[in-house]
């Protein structure tokens, strides 16, 4: 596993006590899995490459508490972007299934494939049905995206490589292709312990990054990204960005949703605003019954 220096890791302020990994792994029983899809150089053709994709699968409870629902609820901020299964979770308050997050052409693929994964390791939904949450933010700056390299073989993968402990961060999974405030984006994971009532409980949150204007970024109230302006990958207004936040303190499901709604505030604290093309879908469950 590549070893990224972390803000924290050079001496950047943060504020908040983080959990061991600072990752959506914190959170007891979470598991995080990915498959990368790199080949190929040089300009876009279709279905010639280059790749630059992959899939990432989020187990709330781990491959030992698949079948368990979570309390869950979501918020969308700008909703050009895709969550499947947000109908039923906002009408039943239950995540039910695992979460796939990829690009936005392969966001069904995972989405049956997850099915596909529940039936034949016989894990199922406690129910004849399942209507699995897949996510997807576009990569197409970097990938072929319509060459569709992502599989449902990809997608099973990634979820029996679910593990908890550290993940890995960036270029991996379904963020192997999407870029953040111009820079290199991808996968994200941060964790805080609060205290509430006098009990102590963990919150990690995960984010594919797609998001951002160069000019905009700001890193603890400081500018910094009117200072950067070299070497810009994208250059224009344009990109998305989904979070799933993992609690193990006993939410309900409404507040849940009201801890989804506050995602866009941490968001804005980095600098973006949410533009118009963007797709801005957070989801929020808890693993306490």
């Amino acid at each position: 596993m590549t070893r990224w220096q972390r803000g924290r890791d050079l001496g950047l302020p943060f504020p908040g006590e983080t959990g061991v990994h600072n990752a959506i792994t914190d959170v007891e029983g979470v598991e995080v899995g990915t498959v990368t899809l790199i080949s190929g150089e040089g300009p876009l053709v279709v279905g010639q490459g280059p790749v630059r994709t992959g899939v990432t699968a989020i187990l709330p409870r781990g491959r030992s508490g698949a079948h368990i629902p979570c309390a869950a609820g979501f918020h969308s901020f700008n909703g050009n972007g895709e969550m499947t299964g947000l109908v039923w979770v906002e009408e039943a308050g239950e995540l039910q299934t695992p979460i796939t997050i990829t690009n936005t052409h392969s966001c069904g693929v995972t989405r049956d494939a997850t099915i596909r994964w529940l039936v034949e390791r016989k894990i199922g939904t406690g129910q004849l049905w399942g209507l699995p949450v897949a996510a997807e933010t576009f990569d197409g700056d970097l990938n072929d995206i319509n060459g569709f390299h992502v599989t449902a073989a990809h997608t099973l993968e990634a979820l029996d490589k679910a593990s908890s402990g550290p993940i890995e961060f960036g270029s991996v999974g379904g963020g192997t292709g999407m870029l953040c405030y111009d820079f290199k984006g991808g996968n994200a994971s941060s964790s805080r312990r609060v205290s509430i009532g006098g009990r102590r409980y963990m919150v990690g949150v995960f984010l594919q990054t797609n998001f951002g204007r160069r000019e905009d970024l700001m890193v603890l109230g400081v500018p910094v990204g009117q200072h950067l302006q070299q070497g810009k990958l994208r250059g224009r207004e344009q990109g998305s960005v989904i979070a799933i936040v993992a609690t193990d303190a006993p939410l309900q499901a409404h507040q849940l949703k009201r801890l989804a709604r506050r995602v866009p505030v941490g968001l804005a604290r980095t600098g973006t605003v949410g533009n118009n093309s963007s797709g801005d879908i957070f989801l929020a469950f808890s693993t306490a019954n």
